[in-house]
């Protein structure tokens, strides 16, 4: 290549980096066309990876093709195009194709292959991908473990990942925090909880899993420990702390560490135009019962969307404040925003609390109708709740029974709780023995059976009900006692 051509060359490298348009790719390809370096695969590369990144594989393909004997880093561009944007077997394809070639890999080949047998959601493939790693003598590569502990935490190969994890002289935070995502999202806390304990330097992301995955694993106690614990080492919160933490807050009623929050939330920046940081105050203040505060910072967000107005419908709705959370809604419907289940769930608990029943059933009505949203069975539930508080017991018990899912337990037990409540001893005992079928190792389905038969007086059936429980084996549960 002579001195005119490096630099054309070059230029056509600059101008790929500087590139914004589709319009402007298209004139770099003629660029080099007519230059007659369509078969430089330096450019062809580099041409590939920039379509890569705008996601355009059509063009991509078409370039690829155009190279008469590609190299290893057109192939690896190409690749790396497949596992970012898909089809992601073609990354694996494109691997053999390589192969068939007699071209060797490096360590920027298989970053990209792991990706995509992360993204297929095989792990036979990885561990193909794995084993080329060590036979081609790269896996000493710090990032191809990286990669390989991903792909088999991915897959919950825990002891895959494990082994590979040991064999790391040097283990950066990153991998590390695959390891305890890997634990946690099987369910293991503890281990992950031990390997957290184990890390010699940790990052705000660190934290913000581990407390995280504790809030998710019901040891709200142990990560509101974490997290003054990170705070004591310097941390500074970011929008994710914030976002994990105040959950846990509200669960434990730790209102002052809620307001600290708030107040440094206000004060390092993360309070005003983050919305995720005030959709999580508003929903905090709202479970804490501290309305006030709830809807002052609701008012004052500049920009809500539909999860703010689910907290504040959802919030108003537990504080008993039913009329006003329907008004909430109502208002949200007037701004355009389009309700989700969640939504559904939060005003349909403010007509149960407020005794609304015909706001209810055309609440009801407008989820498949209006809004396309299809209740599931927390919203059967919710407008079970609905009627059976108003005493409109066999209008719930209709609803039930005309239901295109199956009724579980919670569904029959609200049921029964408001025929108890509104005296209507026949479908109490029908919700019952319901009860029964769904649950029969259930011993207080049939304790309520026999309560509801002796509080009419009705002993044959209390001995039927001894019974059957003998029949089954099915024990009474002991009472216990708080005091010690």
């Amino acid at each position: 290549m002579n001195r005119s051509s490096i630099e054309i060359e070059r230029k056509i490298l600059r101008l790929l980096h500087g590139h914004k348009t589709r319009t402007q790719l298209t004139q770099i390809h003629a660029h080099f066309l007519r230059h007659g370096l369509h078969h430089s695969n330096q450019i062809l590369s580099h041409f590939v990876s920039v379509c890569g990144t705008l996601n355009k594989m059509n063009y991509a393909v078409s370039i690829f093709k155009q190279s008469q004997n590609p190299n290893i880093i057109l192939f690896n561009s190409m690749i790396k195009a497949y596992s970012r944007n898909g089809p992601f077997e073609e990354s694996l394809n494109l691997f053999s194709a390589m192969k068939s070639r007699g071209i060797w890999p490096d360590e920027y080949t298989f970053s990209p292959l792991l990706k995509a047998c992360v993204s297929v959601s095989d792990v036979r493939d990885g561990q193909c991908v794995h084993g080329e790693v060590i036979r081609s003598g790269f896996e000493c590569f710090g990032s191809l473990r990286i990669g390989i502990v991903e792909l088999y935490t991915k897959f919950d190969e825990m002891g895959h990942a494990m082994k590979v994890f040991d064999e790391m002289g040097q283990r950066d935070v990153i991998v590390w925090n695959l390891m305890i995502r890997g634990f946690c999202k099987r369910g293991d806390v503890e281990t992950g909880l031990h390997l957290f304990r184990e890390m010699s330097e940790r990052s705000v992301v660190s934290w913000n899993s581990m407390i995280s995955y504790l809030s998710q694993s019901g040891m709200d106690s142990e990560a509101l420990k974490l997290f003054h614990e990170m705070r004591d080492q310097g941390f500074e919160l970011d929008e994710a702390t914030i976002v994990n933490v105040l959950p846990v807050c509200a669960r434990l009623g730790a209102v002052d560490v809620g307001e600290w929050i708030h107040s440094y939330a206000k004060s390092s920046g993360l309070y005003q135009n983050i919305v995720s940081v005030e959709n999580a105050l508003v929903d905090f203040y709202c479970k804490c019962g501290i309305l006030e505060t709830a809807r002052k910072i609701f008012s004052e967000m500049p920009k809500k969307n539909v999860i703010s107005w689910n907290a504040m419908i959802s919030g108003l709705a537990f504080n008993g404040r039913g009329e006003l959370g329907v008004e909430f809604f109502e208002q949200m419907m007037t701004e355009g925003l389009t309700p989700n289940p969640t939504t559904f769930l939060g005003v349909l608990t403010c007509c149960a609390h407020a005794g609304m029943v015909e706001k209810g059933w055309e609440l009801f009505a407008s989820m498949t109708e209006r809004h396309h949203v299809e209740p599931n069975l927390e919203h059967y539930g919710c407008m079970v709740d609905v009627l059976g508080r108003s005493g409109c017991v066999r209008e719930a018990y209709d609803l039930i029974t005309s239901m295109s899912i199956r009724p579980n337990a919670t569904l029959w037990g609200a049921l029964l709780s408001a025929c108890r409540t509104h005296g209507d001893v026949e479908l109490a005992e029908h919700a019952v023995k319901e009860l029964i079928n769904l649950e029969p190792w259930n011993s207080g389905n049939y304790v309520l059976l026999s309560n509801i038969y002796a509080e009419e007086g009705k002993w044959d059936g209390v001995e039927k009900v001894r019974v059957l429980m003998r029949e089954k084996s099915i024990k009474k549960s002991p009472g216990e006692s708080a005091i010690r």
